[in-house]
């Protein structure tokens, strides 16, 4: 289970606010029901079956630096033991709070071992789309099964 992020005595504070506010409501018939599977997910800063399908997909793969709040996944160098020469370093953005397509962006870079020392090399775009493909995919994957579960 993650850690809250945020110190005991603010959650506390937080609550002693809500409660009074709760009971101003009247009755439990008149609020509308929480949708859990909501496809705006805000309690870590970014959409969370979007985030969730990012780490998942780039599981294999070393992470550097994972940012909830901020919504950014960045991997260290991959290489692939089937290509030696080759590595990838991958780099996530979830720009919205929304379950969107437009809301995921990704970003690689690609260097191939020539002489020894590790030079750049172009990245298809197509490795870039189909990332970001499988990622929204598997978000709304796992949204599909909130709802149905």
């Amino acid at each position: 289970m993650a850690r809250s992020l945020i110190p005991a005595p603010f959650m506390l504070a937080a609550l002693a606010l809500a409660l009074p506010l709760a009971a101003c409501g009247g009755g439990s018939k008149d609020r509308p029901k929480a949708d859990l599977a909501a496809s705006r997910v805000t309690t870590i800063g970014v959409n969370s079956y979007l985030w969730r399908a990012a780490l998942d997909t780039l599981s294999f793969m070393p992470m550097a630096q994972a940012d909830s709040n901020g919504g950014v996944l960045v991997t260290d160098w991959y290489v692939n033991p089937a290509t030696p020469n080759e590595r990838m370093k991958v780099t996530v953005t979830i720009i919205d709070q929304d379950l969107r397509a437009d809301a995921v962006r990704v970003a690689a870079s690609r260097q191939m071992l020539t002489g020894g020392q590790w030079i750049e090399a172009p990245v298809q775009a197509a490795t870039v789309q189909k990332l970001e493909e499988i990622i929204l995919t598997k978000a709304r994957d796992l949204r599909r099964t909130a709802v149905s579960g």
